[in-house]
């Protein structure tokens, strides 16, 4: 049978974002999403939780993981370090409840409607030739002309931004939109590492870059069900291990 539950901690955004910047891990405009990747490997290594979803510090920070309870709680207890764990709020206290893991449904029936929030960063990846070299290259969606028109008319960002998480649902066979609102959107700068470094967390220099950042609500019709299954337990999108793709459920609203 398998494992599958939704792991809950309570981060301190002070305490983060001063551990974070002493790493050299926050980029200006002060996303998490590298941080919380790289507290998260440093302290459960091969278990780090993904996709994971930090919305603030009040609603703290969601993961869905593989793991057992036991393996979880263990690993926090021999390889966080204190300011660390006191960072990500793994231990109870005053200011959280500490590192909470319960088991979370990932099956359901076909024809089911979910309702549904998600946070993604709508790219489409791009590939060119270079110096005999095949490169790749991510692009907003929002800027592919072609995504733009619609019987020769612009669209808004929102129905663009749909429109990929539309496909997003239809390629994977798991679920179909039914409707998708947009409840928050902003360029996020985002920290990725590129070319070999002797220094800083996985050897590699840290390069900044700017790209869209949205937080989608609706409801989805789960399709089939075990790739339903698995769209949860990958996420949704591209960045999947920065704070992106993470789909959060509820009970429908709507009938459909």
């Amino acid at each position: 049978m398998t494992v599958f539950n939704l792991m809950h901690c309570q981060p301190d955004s002070r305490k983060l974002v001063l551990w974070a910047s002493r790493q050299g891990w926050l980029p200006a405009g002060g996303d998490l999403g590298y941080a919380l990747h790289a507290a998260l490997h440093l302290v459960f290594g091969e278990r780090a939780p993904k996709p994971f979803y930090y919305r603030d510090a009040r609603a703290g920070l969601l993961a869905y993981t593989q793991s057992e309870a036991e393996q979880l709680h263990e690993a926090a207890a021999m390889c966080a370090a204190p300011d660390l764990a006191d960072a990500l709020g793994l231990d109870a206290g005053p200011r959280s409840p500490g590192l909470c893991v319960r088991a979370f449904p990932h099956r359901w029936d076909a024809g089911r409607v979910l309702g549904f929030e998600v946070r993604v960063r709508p790219t489409r990846r791009n590939s060119y030739v270079e110096n005999d070299r095949k490169h790749a290259s991510e692009r907003d969606a929002y800027r592919e002309d072609e995504a733009r028109m619609e019987d020769q008319q612009p669209l808004p960002r929102e129905a663009v931004y749909a429109q990929w998480l539309a496909e997003q649902f239809e390629t994977s066979r798991a679920a179909k939109l039914v409707e998708a609102r947009m409840t928050r959107f902003q360029l996020t700068p985002v920290l990725r590492r590129t070319q070999s470094s002797e220094q800083g967390y996985g050897g590699r220099k840290p390069h900044t870059i700017l790209g869209p950042d949205a937080t989608f609500s609706g409801h989805v019709r789960v399709e089939d069900t075990d790739a339903f299954a698995s769209l949860l337990m990958r996420g949704v999108g591209r960045h999947r291990a920065f704070g992106f793709g993470m789909l959060l459920l509820k009970p429908a609203s709507i009938s459909a």
